[in-house]
C-alpha cells in the first residue's frame, strides 16, 4: 500500500525542482544572449557577484542545480550524483543542468515510498546534520535551493538583465515595459 506521507515527499520535491530547473535553463540561455548584446564576456558575467564574500553567478547557478540532486536522491534512498563542472562556463552549466534533469526525471514516487531513510545525514557548511526526511526537504534543502536560485536571479538583475517574476517563477505575466 502507498504511504501518503512518503509519496508527498516526491510530490513536494521532484516536480518542484524540475519546474525551477526549467526556469534556470531559460535563464542560462537568456543570460548568454544578454552578455553578447552587452559586450560582456562569458567570464565577466559568470564572475559577477552581489558582494565580495559571496559566490559568483556561475557558482550560484551550479550550487542551485546541485541542491536539486542533494535533496531528491537521498529521499529516494539513492547516493547523490554530482554533475558539478570543474570549470564553470555556459556550456558546462547547461550540461550540469540537463544531466540533473535527466536524473530527476528517472526518479519514481515508489522509490520515495520504499527507500526513504528515517533520518538523512548531511553537511551544512561545517555543521553535520541528521534530519528527518520532512525537515531535510522543507527546512534545509528547499531554502538552500531557493537561496542560490534567487542569488543567481539577483546577480543577473544587478548586471542589468531585464528580468521579471515571469523569468523567476514561470507563472507571472506582465506587459512589456511594466514595472512596479
Amino acid at each position: 500500500m502507498t504511504d501518503p506521507k512518503t509519496n508527498k515527499l516526491y510530490q513536494l520535491s521532484v516536480p518542484l525542482f524540475l519546474h525551477y530547473l526549467n526556469q534556470l535553463d531559460e535563464l542560462l540561455s537568456d543570460m548568454q544572449l544578454f552578455a553578447e548584446e552587452q559586450g560582456l564576456s562569458e567570464a565577466q558575467l559568470l564572475a559577477a557577484k552581489l558582494a565580495d564574500d559571496m559566490f559568483p553567478l556561475g557558482q550560484q547557478v551550479s550550487t542551485a542545480i546541485g541542491f536539486s540532486l542533494r535533496c531528491c536522491l537521498p529521499l529516494a534512498g539513492q547516493d547523490i550524483e554530482n554533475f558539478s563542472p570543474e570549470v564553470i562556463s555556459y556550456q558546462s552549466l547547461q550540461q550540469q543542468l540537463h544531466s540533473s534533469v535527466r536524473c530527476l526525471q528517472q526518479l519514481k514516487s515508489e522509490q520515495f515510498e520504499q527507500s526513504t531513510p528515517s533520518n538523512i545525514s548531511t553537511q551544512a557548511g561545517f555543521a553535520k546534520l541528521s534530519l528527518s526526511p520532512s525537515e531535510y526537504l522543507q527546512q534545509y534543502m528547499l531554502p538552500n535551493f531557493f537561496f542560490h536560485y534567487t542569488m543567481s536571479y539577483a546577480i543577473l538583475r544587478q548586471q542589468g538583465m531585464p528580468l521579471s517574476k515571469q523569468n523567476f517563477d514561470g507563472y507571472h505575466q506582465y506587459p512589456a515595459g511594466f514595472s512596479f
